[in-house]
């Protein structure tokens, strides 16, 4: 196991050294490339299957988010947030998803029982809109079997992660080709550049104070998810995804951790703290693929909702883009808040650090947790409505 975790650890740590000599990592993503190395160790080899591996995975992939957020907000300006941007988007992906889910059901329910397809469209808009815990809360809400749950679940698992592999490889380029970006990612705002300039007279911070910055956020980070373990098993992922960004937010207004991201950004480089959160984020995206061995997948079961699922998901994102165009709004906006609904906040991270923009980090997250807050009425509201 030990060599399991050096192996999981150090691979992230290579792409990101070899992105700096080799420009065509970091054209292509370093991110693409731990994907796809990740899937050929779990689908070519034996390796992962070994006792306490896939435990071993688990708990990293588990710490990574946790621990990459607070690194990642913390390094962002607030003054380059755009609330405007995000309720559009927020708008916007929710009712892709519910139009998508609406249509879906009748043109798949035909090979099934209404009142069983019903509770299938109920608990795919609580995935889509909020996120597992909606999940389980609808699944009992409708009285949906064990087995159909099963179903479920195994799909979604399928075409998520189909649709996290295009994401990563062609996410980037397509959405912007389709939704050029009027924003310029990792760009700092007049303010930001002001408060730069106004920092220009003072002497360079000593190393130490970015090892404070750094603290600061492993400190919220743990505090976070303490708290989190205080609430009901249905909330605490939601409960910790809230806490860490509030509290990240909070602390990106200390002075000292201003003048750190100030100093950073004079120099043209990222904030160490963020670069630390962006290797946390390679070490999760390199941890889900080497876990996602498509040998073990199961096809076989009812594949209207397999057909169903993929319909959601990519229907929505299509209606999402055309929705887009209309109210102009940017690619890499679209592209986060469809990553936040789908795959859930916890990607929204990975999605940021895949653009190189790190101001989309709040706009994803926020996006999610109003999907946690809402997925439920959602969910229910869509049975009430379509059961017969």
């Amino acid at each position: 196991m030990i060599l399991y975790l050096v192996y999981l650890m150090a691979v992230p740590a290579l792409i990101m050294l070899l992105a700096r000599r080799w420009t065509w990592i970091d054209k292509v993503s370093p991110m693409a490339v731990l994907y796809v190395a990740g899937l050929l160790v779990a689908n070519l080899t034996d390796w992962i299957h070994q006792p306490g591996l896939l435990e071993a995975n688990n708990l990293v992939g588990n710490i990574c988010i946790p621990l990459s957020i607070p690194l990642m907000l913390i390094s962002c300006s607030l003054t380059n947030w755009r609330a405007g941007n995000a309720a559009k988007a927020c708008i916007t992906g929710f009712c892709s998803v519910l139009i998508v889910s609406v249509a879906g059901y009748f043109l798949f329910r035909h090979n099934n029982n209404p009142q069983q397809f019903a509770q299938i469209s109920a608990v795919a808009i609580g995935i889509y809109t909020g996120g597992i815990p909606n999940m389980g809360a609808i699944a009992r809400g409708v009285g949906m079997d064990n087995t159909t749950y099963l179903y479920i679940t195994s799909y979604d698992l399928i075409v998520t992660g189909l649709y996290l592999m295009f994401v990563i490889c062609f996410g980037k380029p397509l959405f912007r080709r389709l939704l050029p970006s009027r924003l310029n990612p990792g760009s700092s705002s007049p303010t930001n550049d002001t408060q730069s300039s106004a920092n220009d007279s003072q002497p360079p911070l000593p190393s130490s104070f970015t090892a404070i910055v750094i603290a600061i956020a492993l400190a919220i980070a743990v505090a976070s998810y303490l708290l989190s373990t205080l609430f009901p098993d249905n909330l605490s992922t939601p409960m910790l995804i809230l806490l860490l960004t509030t509290l990240s937010i909070a602390a990106s207004f200390i002075p000292l951790v201003r003048r750190v991201n100030n100093q950073a950004n004079q120099r043209g480089s990222q904030p160490v703290a963020f670069t630390v959160g962006l290797y946390f984020v390679y070490l999760f995206c390199f941890s889900i693929a080497n876990a996602c061995d498509i040998r073990q997948l199961d096809l076989t079961g009812s594949l209207n909702i397999l057909w169903y699922i993929l319909f959601i998901i990519f229907g929505s994102l299509i209606l999402q883009i055309l929705f887009a165009r209309l109210i102009h709004l940017d690619g890499d906006t679209t592209l986060v808040t469809s990553v936040t609904l789908i795959n859930s906040p916890p990607f929204v991270p990975l999605v940021a650090a895949l653009l190189g923009n790190r101001e989309l980090i709040v706009t994803g997250i926020t996006i999610g947790l109003i999907g946690y807050l809402v997925g439920n009425y959602l969910g229910l509201g869509l049975f009430f409505l379509l059961a017969p």
